[in-house]
This record gives structure tokens, sequence and C-alpha cells, in this order.
């Protein structure tokens, strides 16, 4: 890969983060890591990124924000949301704002590579 994407993963959860992130980078993607809302909003608004990846619950600002503020900045980039709520509001919300995938955790991280790589077609 002569340019490796971009991808930011905004997750709270450390393990998660590692287990994430690993698995992107073992593929050949460059990966961004946002351990809070906060520092996700300020690497959306200052950065590039081909994918978004992103927990809805998280610290100081909710991943809905984050979703409409990823269309606002970056038109076209493609948002895959993880959360541990399966709720059927939360996922429509979700979509709505502008989410192109959902993954209900626990989840394979090889199927969200799978995913990550389908909408970066």
């Amino acid at each position: 890969m002569a340019n490796p994407l971009n991808i930011l993963v905004a997750e709270d959860e450390r393990m998660m983060q590692k287990a994430i992130s690993f698995k992107i980078e073992k593929e050949g993607y460059k990966v961004d890591i946002a351990s809070d809302g906060k520092e996700a909003k300020e690497k959306i608004i200052t950065n590039s990124y081909d994918l978004v990846v992103l927990d809805l619950m998280m610290p100081y600002i909710s991943g809905m924000e984050l979703i409409e503020l990823t269309k606002e900045k970056h038109q076209g980039c493609p948002i895959i949301v993880l959360s541990s709520l399966g709720q059927e509001s939360t996922i429509l919300k979700a979509f709505e704002l502008g989410a192109d995938d959902f993954m209900t955790k626990p989840f394979s991280p090889v199927e969200l590579l799978v995913r990550i790589k389908k909408l970066l077609k």
C-alpha cells in the first residue's frame, strides 16, 4: 500500500482499543486512537480520516455527537458504530445521524476488519 488509509478508533476500553488497532494495523492501515469523546472530537476536527470506528458510550462527549461531527467535517467518511447497547432505538438513531454500520459488543475483530474493508472499497 503506497499511502495507508487513516482510521480513527474512538474507544474508551483499553483492551478493546488494543485488539481493534492491532487487527487493523496488521492489514496495513494507519490507526489513530482516541480514549474519550473529547480526544475523539479534537482528532476529528484536526485530522483527516478515511473511516471512523467509534463507541457510542464514551466519557465527555457521546458517540452520537461524534457521528454528527464526523459527517459535518468529513463528508462521505464511513462510520462504524460499536455499542454494548443493542437497543433498536439506539441503532436507528445512529443510522439516522449518518452511521454506515453497527456492531454490538462483544464482537469479533475479524468481522470488524471485514466490515472496514467493505466500507473502504
